[in-house]
C-alpha cells in the first residue's frame, strides 16, 4: 500500500500505475501490490482526501477485460485533481506489423508472453474507455483504420512512454519498430 500523506501538500503526487521497472524522477512507481487498478479500497486507504496531480500507465490497460478497464478509469477519474492528467499507453492493434501483432495479441496461445492480455485496443475502443468515464480525451500517437501512424506532439513532463516514437530503441533511422496507442486523459477543470 502506499501512503502519499508523507508528500508535502505543495508538490505535485505523479503516480506511475503498474510500473515494473519504470523510475522517473519526480514520480512514485506503484505495482498491483501497491495500488490494485480495480480495489477501490486501496484507492481509499492510499490517497484518502489527497487527489493526484498526474497518474503514468505504460502497457498495464490490455491486462484488463473492457469492463475491467472502464472500472480502473473511472477510479483514475475519482481520485485525480480537476485539471490533472493519465497518460496511458497500450500496444496498437492497428499496427501493420505481423510480428508486432504476434508479440502483443489478445488471443495467443499459453506461454507466450503475451498471453494474459485480455484487451486488444484500437484508437477507437480506447478512447471510449476513457470518455465514458468522463475524461477529455488527447490522442498522442496512435495508427489509424488504414495502419497510417500519427504523431502529436507531446511533453515528457507529463510522464515518459518509454514505448514511444522517439524514446523506444527498435524505432530508428526512419523505421517504426514498435509503437503504442498513447493517450492523455485529462479530468475537466471544472469537476
Amino acid at each position: 500500500m502506499i501512503d502519499i500523506r508523507t508528500i508535502p501538500a505543495d508538490e505535485p503526487v505523479k503516480l506511475i500505475i503498474g510500473a515494473g521497472s519504470q523510475m522517473y524522477p519526480g514520480w512514485i512507481p506503484t505495482q498491483k501490490e501497491d495500488l490494485n487498478l480495480l480495489n477501490r479500497q486501496d484507492w481509499v486507504e492510499s490517497f484518502s482526501q489527497r487527489k493526484v496531480d498526474m497518474f503514468l500507465c505504460e502497457h498495464v490497460w490490455e491486462h484488463l477485460t473492457l469492463e475491467e478497464a472502464k472500472s480502473a478509469a473511472a477510479l483514475c477519474y475519482e481520485f485525480l485533481k480537476p485539471g490533472g492528467s493519465l497518460r496511458v499507453a497500450v500496444p496498437d492493434a492497428n499496427f501493420p506489423d505481423a510480428d508486432y501483432q504476434r508479440m502483443v495479441h489478445a488471443d495467443v496461445p499459453p506461454g507466450h508472453p503475451a498471453e494474459d492480455h485480455k484487451t486488444a485496443y484500437t484508437y477507437h475502443n480506447f478512447v471510449d474507455v476513457f470518455s465514458e468515464a468522463g475524461f477529455e480525451v488527447d490522442l498522442l500517437e496512435y495508427c489509424d483504420d488504414e495502419g497510417r501512424f500519427h504523431y502529436n506532439q507531446w511533453d515528457i513532463e507529463r510522464g515518459l512512454i518509454y514505448r514511444s516514437l522517439m524514446f523506444d530503441h527498435r524505432n530508428r533511422d526512419g523505421s517504426l519498430g514498435f509503437v503504442s496507442l498513447i493517450v492523455d486523459a485529462i479530468k475537466p477543470s471544472d469537476n
